[in-house]
């Protein structure tokens, strides 16, 4: 494609300390060119500067016409910081219910307290409460309680309903009133569809108090884009590794929470070939830790300030150690590392300092912040700076880190600054950082075995995927530790940045519908459609997902969409004999008798043998291990006749223990779809199963997998 009429999609990634933007190729998914600025914290326009700054800056370095841009989107931490830093709005609720017993309850689970997000420091979100009885509710009585409310200083209403989810009628009400006082408004019943009263309305909350400052900063990023050229829509990354459109996060901003974190899961899923794999996004201060399985990140709902919400975001755990985190130590070894980094002390890593300059390197301790513990290292040179030692400098003295990888330093200038650490603890350097990363390794492999249990991976299969700066002072070192395979692709620096730039647009609808018929399933993969094109999505790339969980009754349709009428392909084609070579890669050492069991115009599926069991690999044609089964088995059929194959499996490979049968998990793969069922009912799961294969040709030929689900 020549250069003038090139596509582009641009990515920006909001961090802690810098603002990203990669500019990728929309056609090769080639990355064009990259820029950073420092985050603008303290700005009067907050990050969004640094958003344009870096955003104009790699248009302008590259040669890059506004008109060429298809697709713009940036991750952003203003909620998760608004919520750290208790820079949040005073909330007024308007409640509303029926009469009799089910009022009464509804009245006490409406009225909130404040909403503390910091107990140490005290920061909250101030909360007010008027409540309507429905038969009350008229413009009158709305009007009132909304100027009881702006008289306790709230700035923002929440309306909320109890059973809200099954009728909207009221809630809205409230919206239109507020809305034409000029006042900006949350719907519980937009936040979620799901029951729990008071953890809704505590959701609707949260997200109301970040709508003025998120509303604000929205609007100076939109109209700067825009004056800079760009004619495609801002969107915005979700904390569930979706992308929507900014007129969407006008409503609902709580779902930004966590985006960072999320822009790294995809840029592993859609950028590397990452299937099936525990993530590292390690920067300078934090590791953000989470899942990828069968293609899907791990998602839960978010806590914030040690609250439970209906907001779905990233399973993602957060670790105080990382590329820069600092040592601890007395007299006889190191204590712990992190949680504060080299740049909260205001340090140098000694790996990133001249070796000449580290001239009687002398030992001090220090509390880095007001109210830490003064065991903290810091190393004062003759010339009289102060550099400290971390775990990029432990994984440098070890020769861990290739010369290819953002963390590589030099090894003899952290020798030198280790040595009197050293010597007081009465060990060698490459003791002392085999200590170092030992403390790491303790909380890492705590943090993937508790993952590993939670979404049932099989450790045979699993692989390490690092992102981030820092990924290779901690990811090799936990590899070769826990026996596992790991990667750190090239530009994993970066790697958040394009996953902003190649997130799908995404929406969530969850209801509690027990035993859900056919047409239930089939009414919610509708909104859930027009969900997602509400957030951005062409009407016809959007694909659904179902998920029921009969302990709960909750249904959950997840949509996920493209901005282009046309979806680009990441990668060319691969052929047989590279598919087995990724099976191969994948399945290990320890298996025997790979083959290509079978294959469609989209897949190829290979089993192997190890042991009594049968794993298998589904991968498709542009090389992504879509199914990574630990025992399963594989059926081509037509798609008339899958049921037969989905029965067949139920019986065959149900595992009995003393008190309860497994039944195994399936998977179809129809046309270029890879569709998974797990409920534990076999009318559910052919339920679920009829409405995605219903309008396909009946001699088609589809695979069916049923996994035995007995990795443990």
């Amino acid at each position: 494609m020549n250069q003038t009429s090139r596509k582009v999609r641009m990515g920006i990634d909001v961090g802690g300390t810098y603002t990203k933007c990669v500019a990728m190729d929309n056609e090769t998914h080639e990355i064009i060119g990259k820029n950073e600025v420092k985050t603008t914290h303290d700005a009067k326009e907050g990050v969004a500067l640094g958003v344009v700054q870096s955003f104009e800056n790699c248009l302008r370095e590259n040669g890059i016409s506004p008109d060429d841009v298809v697709f713009v989107a940036h991750s952003t931490t203003q909620a998760t910081n608004a919520f750290i830093e208790g820079d949040v709005a005073p909330v007024g609720i308007i409640g509303v219910a029926g009469g009799g017993v089910e009022g009464l309850l509804a009245k006490r689970q409406l009225r909130l307290k404040d909403v503390v997000l910091d107990e140490k420091t005290g920061k909250k979100i101030p909360i007010c409460n008027e409540y309507i009885p429905k038969k009350k509710l008229c413009k009158e009585t709305i009007h009132s309680a909304i100027q009881s409310l702006s008289g306790q200083n709230s700035e923002v209403i929440v309306a909320s309903m109890a059973f809200g989810v099954d009728s909207q009628d009221e809630e809205k009400m409230i919206y239109n009133e507020a809305t034409s006082l000029g006042l900006p408004v949350t719907m519980g019943s937009d936040i979620t569809k799901l029951y729990g009263l008071t953890r809704r309305t505590r959701t609707a909350a949260i997200n109301a108090s970040i709508l003025p400052k998120m509303v604000a900063t929205a609007n100076a990023t939109e109209n700067s884009v825009k004056n800079a050229g760009v004619k495609v829509p801002l969107m915005i990354m979700r904390g569930d590794g979706g992308v929507m459109e900014i007129s969407e996060m006008r409503k609902r901003p709580i779902l930004t929470a966590l985006s960072g974190p999320a822009a790294s899961v995809m840029g592993s899923l859609m950028y590397l070939r990452a299937s099936n794999a525990i993530y590292f996004e390690v920067g300078g201060t934090t590791t953000n830790i989470g899942v990828i399985k069968n293609g899907r990140p791990g998602v839960d709902y978010a806590n914030i300030g040690g609250h439970d919400t209906y907001i779905n975001s990233l399973d993602v755990r957060i670790l105080g150690c990382a590329g820069g985190s600092m040592i601890r130590i007395n007299d006889k070894d190191v204590v712990d590392v992190g949680p504060r980094s080299a740049h909260i002390a205001g340090c140098d890593y000694a790996c990133f300092t001249d070796p000449e300059e580290i001239e009687d390197p002398q030992i001090e301790l220090v509390a880095p912040k007001d109210g830490d513990p003064n065991d903290y290292v810091v190393i004062r040179l003759k010339n009289g700076k102060r550099i400290t030692i971390t775990n990029t400098d432990a994984a440098n003295v070890l020769g861990l880190i290739d010369e290819k990888y953002f963390a590589h330093g030099n090894a003899e200038s952290a020798r030198k600054a280790m040595q009197p650490i050293a010597d007081r603890l009465q060990i060698t350097v490459e003791q002392l950082a085999e200590k170092i990363l030992e403390k790491d390794y303790e909380k890492v492999s705590a943090c993937i075995n508790a993952l590993a249990e939670k979404y049932h991976l099989d450790h045979d299969a699993m692989k390490l995927v690092g992102c981030g700066g820092g990924a290779a002072s901690l990811v090799p070192y936990c590899a070769k530790k826990m026996g596992l395979q790991y990667s750190i692709p090239e530009n994993a620096e970066v790697i958040s940045s394009i996953g902003v730039s190649l997130a799908m647009v995404r929406d969530v609808i969850e209801r509690v519908i027990p035993n859900p018929t056919e047409e239930d399933i089939a009414a919610m993969k509708k909104e859930a459609i027009d969900a997602c094109i509400d957030s951005g999505a062409a009407a016809d790339t959007v694909e659904v997902h179902i998920e029921i969980d009969n302990q709960s009754g909750k249904v959950t349709a997840i949509a996920t969409g493209s901005t282009e009428v046309k979806t680009t392909d990441l990668l060319k084609e691969c052929s047989q004999e590279e598919a087995l070579e990724l099976a191969q890669a994948d399945f290990g050492a320890d298996v025997t008798d790979i083959e290509c069991a079978c294959k469609t115009d989209n897949f190829y599926v290979f089993t192997a043998k190890k042991g009594e069991k049968t794993p298998i690999r589904i991968i498709d044609k542009k090389g992504f291990i879509r199914v990574q089964c630990s025992n399963a088995k594989a059926v081509c059929t037509p798609a008339k006749d899958y049921q037969s194959a989905v029965e067949a499996m139920w019986d065959d490979l149900a595992i009995y223990k003393s008190e309860t049968i497994l039944r195994p998990d399936y998977y179809l793969c129809i046309g270029p779809r890879v569709c998974d069922y797990s409920a534990v009912d076999l009318n559910q799961n052919e339920l679920l199963m009829n409405l995605d294969i219903q309008d396909r040709d009946p001699m088609e030929e589809v695979l069916v997998i049923g996994d035995c689900n007995d990795i443990f």
